[in-house]
């Protein structure tokens, strides 16, 4: 478990993701991000099965959702059953280095895609922004969220102290959209992320229903639009395919590489809730 107040190499890339960076903390990002995400994508690269077809990636990715939403992971059911008030509140916290920056982490990618895969993400990240409300904007209803449980809404009190395993989440996003070496990796680890979250973020909802939390509306906000983002994820894999052909090992990448840090991040922040008392 990470320790609170302490800077972890992950907690640090968090910080310099967020700032201009000098030539020295710019190295320092490559280098975080080399071993902690860019290592690890090579290495299922290497092992990905091959797709014959941009079809035969379509199915495998169905599939590969349609197991996960069957069978929901042990830190799932806890969130969904048995996580008390205080607990939750814990998850809350943990995630806020995610849910109050919502999709800034994303946005290096637009100037990466050609044409018509980029206006596929733009209108996703579009929803993601409120479509310019403020009321609407995901990261202010996460704020909203943080405010009725009683937690701080200063971004840097949460950063201070969330495990590496939901940093790690945060930072794979940036060097996907900003740094990994083509796009479609992110194509594959978005795509896979907006179809996931249509079932991952019913045992949080589940848990704000069951605890009487009333700003829940972050929560079951994904739980419908996400079904737009995910046609429009597999409309940005299309797209790009048409306009200059899309490399699916590395779609599929994207696809493995976040499945398991969005696993592992859950699963860091339900063992730090579960030792609240």
């Amino acid at each position: 478990m990470t320790s609170q107040l302490v800077d972890t190499e992950l907690r640090t890339l968090y910080r310099l993701n967020r700032s201009v960076p000098d030539v020295e903390g710019y190295r320092t990002i490559l280098a975080l991000e080399h071993k902690h995400f860019a290592a690890r994508a090579a290495e299922i690269e290497a092992n990905a099965p091959h797709f014959a077809t941009r079809g035969d990636l379509v199915r495998a990715l169905a599939e590969k959702l349609a197991d996960e939403e069957a069978n929901p992971s042990e830190s799932d059911l806890f969130i969904a059953e048995q996580a008390t008030l205080e607990q939750f509140k814990e998850i809350v916290s943990q995630f806020a280095v995610d849910g109050m920056i919502e999709s800034q982490s994303l946005l290096a990618i637009i100037p990466r895609l050609p044409g018509r895969s980029r206006m596929a993400v733009l209108r996703v990240l579009i929803d993601e922004f409120g479509c310019g409300n403020d009321d609407q904007e995901h990261a202010g209803l996460y704020t909203g969220l943080l405010a009725e449980l009683g937690l701080p809404t200063d971004l840097e009190h949460h950063v201070a102290r969330a495990e590496d395993g939901v940093l790690a989440f945060v930072g794979l996003f940036y060097w996907l959209a900003a740094r990994a070496p083509e796009p479609d990796y992110f194509l594959g680890a978005y795509s896979y992320f907006e179809s996931s979250v249509l079932y991952a973020f019913r045992s949080f909802a589940a848990a704000s229903k069951r605890l009487g939390v009333r700003h829940d509306r972050y929560y079951t906000e994904h739980l419908y639009i996400d079904a737009f983002h995910s046609k429009q994820m597999q409309a940005a894999i299309r797209d790009l395919d048409v306009e200059r052909g899309v490399d699916l090992r590395k779609v599929w990448t994207g696809v493995e590489l976040t499945s398991a840090v969005v696993a592992e991040a859950v699963d860091a922040v339900v063992a730090r809730a579960r030792s609240v008392r």
